[in-house]
C-alpha cells in the first residue's frame, strides 16, 4: 500500500511554519495516541504514520529533500530518475557526512537503539506545582532467548559478512560519484547470522511493556518534550539504547487560563455589588483564595492585578501575576418586589439623575446629535 503524503496525513499546506507543523502534529498524535485508543489497530497505525510525517517535515533538511523528491528521498533508490543516479539521494548525504566527519542515521548506520515519542496529558495544576507521572509504553528489549544475540545458537552468534567484509556499506562507481551504500546483505551491520533466534527472528529484541515514573518540572508550558536518556528502544548487537521523549499536554482548566506566567480568572460579580461597591473572595492556583476590594460603580470587564499570584515559572522560585477580569452579571428570574424597585430606580435615573450612567448618556446624547445633523 503506497504512503500518503505527509502534508496531507497532518492536514497542513505545503508552506506550513515549523511552528504550524508542531501544533498540526500534536493534535493529531492527541487524537489518535494508543493510550487514548487502546485495541483499536486503525488509530494505532494513524499514529505510527503521524509520527513519520513529522519526523521528516520537523527536520529542514530531511524536509527539504521530501519536497523535492517526495518518499522518494529516503528510499535506496534515493530520487529515482533524473536524480542523482542509482546511488541515491540519502548515499549522497551519507557521502558528504563522512568526508564532513558526521554521522547521518538511518536503516544500518543507527549506533543507538531507536528513540520512543510518547503522549502524557497532566491537570493545569499539576503544571503549576509539579508532578511525578507514570507512564506506560511498548518498547524493545533483549531478546531473553537468544540474549540479545539473534542467533539460535548462542555460541556461535552473528559472523562477519562476506560481502561487505564487515563494513556494512558497499561503495560503488557512479559517473562522477563514488557512491557508499548501506549493504544490502547485513543491512548495514556487518554482521549475519546463519542460524536467527525464532523468537525474535534475528532482531535480538523483543516487545516489552514498560512502565517508568517521570518528574514534570513546576512551570511546565503545554506541547513541552521531556526527554528520558537510555529509556528507549534497546539497541541490536550490544548497542546502546535509544532515547524517550514525553510529549506533555496541559489540559484546559474550568476556572483559569494561563499565558506564560500570567493566570487569568474572570468573576462573576452581582449587578448591586458593582453599582455598590463589595469585597468578594478568589481562587488561588495554588489552591489558596484571596479578597480583592471591587470599588463603587465597577464595570463589566474591569481587571484588577494580583502581583506574585499567577503561575509558577519553569525552574525558578518566582511566580507571575494572576488577573481578576470583573463580569457584571445581569439578574434573571426577579420577583415582583425586586422588578418595582428595578423601575423606581430607572425612574429616577430617567428625572434628571443621568450622571449615574455617563456612557449611556455620552452615546444618545452623540446619536441625537447624529440625526440632527442629518436633518
Amino acid at each position: 500500500m503506497s504512503k500518503r503524503d505527509y502534508y496531507e496525513v497532518l492536514k497542513i499546506s505545503r508552506t506550513a511554519t515549523q511552528v504550524e507543523i508542531k501544533q498540526a502534529y500534536r493534535k493529531k498524535a492527541m487524537k489518535y495516541h494508543p493510550d487514548r485508543n487502546q485495541g483499536d489497530p486503525e488509530a494505532e497505525a494513524k499514529f505510527k504514520e503521524v509520527n513519520e510525517a513529522y519526523d521528516v517535515l520537523k527536520d529542514e533538511q530531511k524536509k527539504a529533500a521530501y519536497d523535492q523528491y517526495g518518499h522518494d528521498a529516503f528510499q535506496n533508490g534515493g530520487p529515482g530518475a533524473g536524480g542523482f543516479g542509482a546511488g541515491g539521494f540519502g548515499d549522497i548525504f551519507d557521502m558528504f557526512g563522512d568526508m564532513m566527519g558526521m554521522r547521518r542515521g538511518g536503516q544500518g548506520q543507527r549506533r543507538t537503539g531507536a528513540d520512543i515519542q510518547i503522549q502524557t496529558e497532566i491537570e493545569l495544576t499539576e503544571a503549576f506545582s509539579g508532578v511525578k507521572k507514570t507512564v506506560k509504553f511498548q518498547s524493545k528489549k533483549s531478546c531473553t532467548s537468544c540474549n540479545g544475540s539473534g542467533s539460535e545458537d548462542k555460541a556461535k552468534g552473528s559472523q562477519t559478512c562476506p560481502t561487505c567484509h564487515g563494513s556494512g556499506k558497499i561503495r560503488s562507481q557512479n559517473g562522477f560519484f563514488l557512491v557508499e551504500r548501506p549493504c544490502h546483505t547485513c543491512h548495514g551491520s556487518g554482521q549475519v547470522i546463519s542460524n536467527p533466534c525464532k523468537k525474535c527472528q534475528g532482531t535480538g529484541l523483543e516487545s516489552q511493556e514498560k512502565e517508568l515514573e517521570i518528574d514534570i518540572p513546576a512551570g511546565i508550558e503545554d506541547g513541552t518534550r521531556i526527554r528520558i536518556a537510555g529509556e528507549g528502544e534497546a539497541g541490536s548487537n550490544g548497542t546502546p539504547p535509544g532515547d524517550l521523549y514525553v510529549h506533555v499536554s496541559v489540559l484546559p482548566h474550568d476556572i483559569f487560563q494561563r499565558d506564560g506566567g500570567t493566570i487569568f480568572c474572570r468573576i462573576p460579580v452581582r449587578m448591586t455589588q458593582a453599582a455598590l461597591g463589595a469585597e468578594i473572595e478568589v481562587p488561588i492556583i495554588d489552591g489558596g483564595r484571596t479578597k480583592v476590594k471591587i470599588p463603587t460603580g465597577t464595570q463589566s470587564g474591569k481587571q484588577f492585578r494580583l502581583r506574585g499570584k499567577g503561575f509558577s515559572v519553569l525552574r525558578s522560585s518566582s511566580r507571575g501575576d494572576m488577573y481578576i477580569e470583573v463580569k457584571v452579571e445581569t439578574p434573571q428570574n426577579l420577583t415582583k418586589r425586586q422588578k418595582e424597585l428595578l423601575e423606581e430606580f430607572e425612574k429616577e435615573s430617567q428625572d434628571g439623575h443621568e450622571q449615574g450612567s455617563p456612557e449611556t448618556s455620552g452615546f444618545f446624547s452623540k446619536v441625537r446629535d447624529f440625526f440632527e445633523g442629518k436633518s
